[in-house]
């Protein structure tokens, strides 16, 4: 028997594959029941964490964070930096303020709308 962790529109579930014998000559896997794996522990949020809401845009990788709680940014600095396709892509404040929470860690896989950081 083999396990497997597959993750299906954001849901993660365990799954045993197990390799019978056929008359056929061709092993045909019989598949036992998913069941959700336990879920990740989301990142813990800042006290402080801020009103306005840095989301992705697209799903990617977190491949770079490139400010931290605390830093000062202006609309359009890069807060951190998504891997979407093989390309690095920008996350930018939309506005003046300051980094009042990161969610997310690098390596982190995220979907498009996920909270990525917060500003003040």
């Amino acid at each position: 028997m083999k396990n497997y962790t597959i993750t299906v529109n954001g849901n993660v579930y365990d799954v045993t594959v197990e390799e019978t014998g056929s008359t056929s000559g061709a092993a045909a896997p019989r598949r036992t029941a998913a069941k959700p794996a336990a879920a990740p522990a989301a990142p813990a949020a800042s006290a402080g964490a801020g009103s306005i809401k840095i989301e992705a845009g697209a799903a990617g990788k977190v491949f770079k964070i490139e400010k931290k709680v605390g830093d000062a940014v202006k609309k359009g600095d890069a807060v951190l930096v998504l891997e979407i396709m093989k390309m690095e892509t920008p996350v930018v404040a939309p506005e003046d303020g300051t980094v009042a929470s990161i969610d997310v860690a690098v390596g982190d896989a995220v979907e498009s709308g996920a909270l990525l950081a917060t500003l003040n």
